[in-house]
């Protein structure tokens, strides 16, 4: 091994990449801080909210229903994401895919079904 070989040549690209990286977004701070206007008063410095003025504090606590709402959009936003590539590929897996994905489905309206009886989904 030759001195200043330590670092193989195909890292250098990649070690270029990351320090301009770095190098730009830390010249973007840096610069906007420079420019930027700073006159700050009482109503700039307020906590902003749908321009609503805030009239209690922000620290408090929801509803278990909310996230348990959350979670289940969550979950069945991923699961719907999974339909695409299917989509894509359904001219190369022919049936078998197709039995997949009719299960996968009959799965998912299954949760759907369990969390709508058991009132996950009513919101009061």
């Amino acid at each position: 091994m030759t001195p200043g070989s330590y670092l193989p040549g195909h890292f250098l690209p990649v070690a270029i990449f990351l320090f301009v990286g770095i190098a730009v977004g830390v010249g973007m701070l840096v610069f906007s801080r420079l420019v930027s206007p700073r006159r700050p008063y009482r109503e700039k410095l307020m906590t902003y909210e749908s321009g609503i003025t805030p009239f209690s504090d922000a620290h408090q606590k929801f509803s278990i229903r909310y996230y348990i709402i959350a979670m289940l959009f969550l979950i069945f936003d991923i699961e719907a994401v999974f339909l695409y590539p299917w989509a894509v590929a359904y001219d190369r897996i022919g049936l078998y895919g197709l039995v997949e994905m009719v299960i996968f489905i009959i799965i998912l309206l299954v949760g759907y079904v369990y969390a709508w009886k058991k009132g996950a989904l009513e919101w009061e």
